[in-house]
């Protein structure tokens, strides 16, 4: 197929790439001009215009929006807009929240024009071993795009979710437990780290992804860090991110559903950022009071 393809950070970049070795046609778009040309050194056609991007497909369009979720994605609908016709398919493959993904898809059905809902796992390992895919939207859209999300995917990795805005449900749902999972190695490595055993944590790590229960892509790429960074000691504490893992919260607590495990791996990521923890002075000092429990100070 011939299709477009809107932001080329690395992972658009990536499956920009992936489509191209598997023979499909790509025309990208990126607001960095250098991006452009790099990706039509991979063999994509460039175009440097939202319009020009437009004009470069067949109809009915296929079109793939690669940028941040929120005000970027809207931003870049609304520039897409004028040069789509009755038929066109528009496929947000970002980390949208999936009410947007609901507003966007019957928005955009006023003009005829239908929006796809992709969830996208992977991260930079998916140009080579494929990604996991999770759609939103109508069914028959779905039908017709998948030659292309059987390119991008792994083997059996992608699938329809349901209506529109199920794919990127799915998705939040799978950052919760993404989340959670990493606070569970995190921790559980901090405490072989203060261990009574001098132990290599390299060497544990490569132990347990042989064979373990434990065992994950997710911890193979812990074990890769601490090969690179032994003991992580010339690494800051400061963990990005956040909105997904917030939204699941949001939804758990709408659902009234209990999810403790990804509330509280989302509320420690947030405590990963601050300098210090007035929280955490407030019980030293409140422990003082009652028990007369040490308090600590700053070295002057």
């Amino acid at each position: 197929m011939k299709i477009g393809f809107i932001g080329l950070g690395r992972m658009g970049m990536n499956m920009v790439s992936r489509l191209i070795k598997h023979n499909h046609n790509i025309v990208v778009y990126n607001r960095s001009p250098d991006k452009i040309r790099e990706a039509m050194k991979k063999g994509a056609e460039g175009a440097f215009s939202l319009k020009e991007l437009a004009e470069k497909l067949p109809s009915p369009r296929v079109i793939f929006i690669m940028v941040p979720a929120g005000d970027p994605v809207d931003k870049m609908i609304t520039g897409l807009i004028p040069g789509l016709t009755e038929g066109d398919i528009v496929i947000d493959g970002g980390n949208s929240n999936y009410h947007d993904s609901m507003r966007r898809a019957e928005y955009l059905s006023a003009d005829g024009i239908s929006y796809l809902d992709m969830g996208t796992s992977g991260g930079l390992g998916g140009e080579k071993i494929g990604y996991c895919l999770m759609v939103g939207g109508e069914k028959k859209t779905y039908d017709h795009i998948e030659p292309v999300l059987k390119a991008l995917a792994a083997e059996d990795g992608y699938g329809y979710m349901g209506p529109s805005g199920a794919g990127h449900y799915v998705k939040m749902v799978h950052n919760g437990i993404e989340y959670a999972l990493l606070q569970s190695y995190g921790e559980g490595f901090e405490l072989l780290h203060e261990a009574p055993f001098d132990l290599d944590l390299n060497r544990v790590a490569n132990v347990w992804k042989n064979g373990s229960v434990v065992r994950s892509w997710l911890l193979e790429l812990l074990q890769e860090g601490l090969e690179k960074y032994p003991d992580l000691e010339e690494l800051k504490d400061h963990i990005g991110g956040g909105s997904t893992g917030t939204w699941t919260v949001e939804e758990s607590l709408d659902l009234q559903i209990p999810s403790p495990m990804i509330s509280l791996a989302l509320a420690l990521r947030f405590r990963s950022r601050q300098k210090e923890s007035f929280a955490d002075k407030s019980v030293a000092v409140m422990r003082n009071g009652f028990g007369g429990h040490e308090i600590k100070f700053k070295k002057k």
